[in-house]
């Protein structure tokens, strides 16, 4: 499956979660989308509950179906519990980090401002979304007039967001840094891992 390019709105009522912006359609329509209005839900399998959180786990990340896989099988051969490992691994991909820094708008928006080069890690460019961050690496803007001008702009529209307490941000600067890993009570994020590692266990 590729990476969801299609109406945001629909996948926030989907799941009845903000997946992408912080969308209200739907807390206005507390219900799926589609043509025919509210209807019930049949009470969901096991099955279905664990791929309903995967696919709300993607979607949120913006990662297709092979990244995902991917980086969970990575997971499962680290220490430690494999849902937090693999949430940790998610937190700390570079696009991400450009987003919780408030750098982007949103996480599409950090992935591009990433792939075109106007993110540098450690005084080196690093054109690469996925590319996982380290303790103690710098995330700064390439001194650049385009470059800073765009992230100065989102970091103005950003004002209201709080940064995350694994990371520091120097806002004058445009530099941001990663000061620990984030444990899993720091990823803010409302997803049940238990049930993504049981459903790629069975």
């Amino acid at each position: 499956m590729s990476r969801y390019t299609g109406p945001k709105t629909r996948i926030n009522r989907k799941f009845s979660k903000p997946i992408f912006t912080p969308k209200k359609a739907f807390e206005r329509k507390p219900y799926l989308p589609g043509m025919h209005g509210p209807r019930l839900r049949r009470k969901m399998s096991d099955y279905a509950l664990g791929l309903k959180e995967k696919q709300c786990l993607k979607y949120m990340y913006g990662l297709t179906e092979k990244q995902f896989k991917l980086t969970f099988d990575k997971a499962k051969h680290k220490k430690g519990i494999t849902g937090e490992v693999f949430l940790q691994m998610l937190e700390l991909r570079l696009d991400n980090i450009v987003y919780l820094l408030g750098f982007a708008t949103s996480r599409p928006a950090a992935r591009q401002l990433v792939g075109h080069g106007h993110i540098i890690v450690n005084n080196k460019k690093t054109d690469i979304p996925s590319f996982i961050c380290k303790v103690g690496d710098i995330i700064s803007v390439k001194n650049k007039i385009s470059s800073k001008q765009v992230v100065t702009t989102n970091l103005d529209l950003n004002q209201h967001i709080n940064i995350p307490i694994w990371l520091s941000l120097e806002k004058n600067n445009l530099k941001g840094t990663l000061s620990r890993i984030p444990s899993r009570e720091d990823i803010r994020i409302d997803i049940n891992e238990q049930l993504i590692v049981e459903f790629y266990n069975r």
